[in-house]
């Protein structure tokens, strides 16, 4: 059956600014010792699916440690809000880790996140204040069958495809 919400993908397309904007508002919580989390919005043509939106996330229905990061309920509906007004699904995440706890999902990464499947799932290194490239990073992707799965360095480079030349748009959810 053919699920437009939750599309068998097997490539990404992710523009290079969109990485880079990702880890730049990652870093402003990793400043302060916090993981930070950017959510990846876009569009599917077959198994393919393209990043085309970005969105960070404020307000006090966010919060953020060292060690995760909690949103509630209601700003995630806002998050699929906004989705649903663009005409796009969340495609995927990326978060950070601090400089100890590695680019592996932690336990609560694969209790409490999301589990649909083709969810593609990122964990960038030391509060994104490093500048790991993107298939260093932890890179997991959700099965029915397996969960998360982490993906080798060579898989990640198969499946997630950097693309020069365009920029994903920053949408900010939540508030004061």
């Amino acid at each position: 059956m053919n699920n437009p919400y939750f599309a068998a993908t097997q490539l990404w397309r992710i523009p290079r600014a969109a990485i880079q904007d990702s880890l730049d508002e990652m870093a402003l919580d990793g400043d302060n010792g916090v993981e930070g989390i950017v959510f990846w919005l876009g569009k599917d043509a077959g198994e393919t699916a393209e990043v085309t939106h970005l969105v960070r996330l404020r307000g006090p229905l966010v919060e953020k440690r060292e060690e995760f990061i909690n949103i509630h309920p209601a700003l995630f509906n806002d998050v699929a809000d906004v989705a649903i007004e663009h005409g796009l699904r969340l495609v995927g995440q990326v978060h950070s880790h601090g400089p100890r706890y590695g680019v592996d999902l932690s336990p609560t990464d694969r209790i409490h996140g999301i589990q649909v499947p083709s969810y593609l799932s990122l964990v960038a290194p030391d509060y994104a204040r490093s500048r790991a490239a993107l298939h260093d990073w932890g890179v997991h992707v959700y099965t029915s069958e397996a969960g998360y799965v982490r993906l080798s360095h060579d898989e990640a480079r198969r499946c997630l495809q950097v693309i020069d030349g365009l920029r994903a748009l920053m949408l900010t959810v939540g508030g004061g």
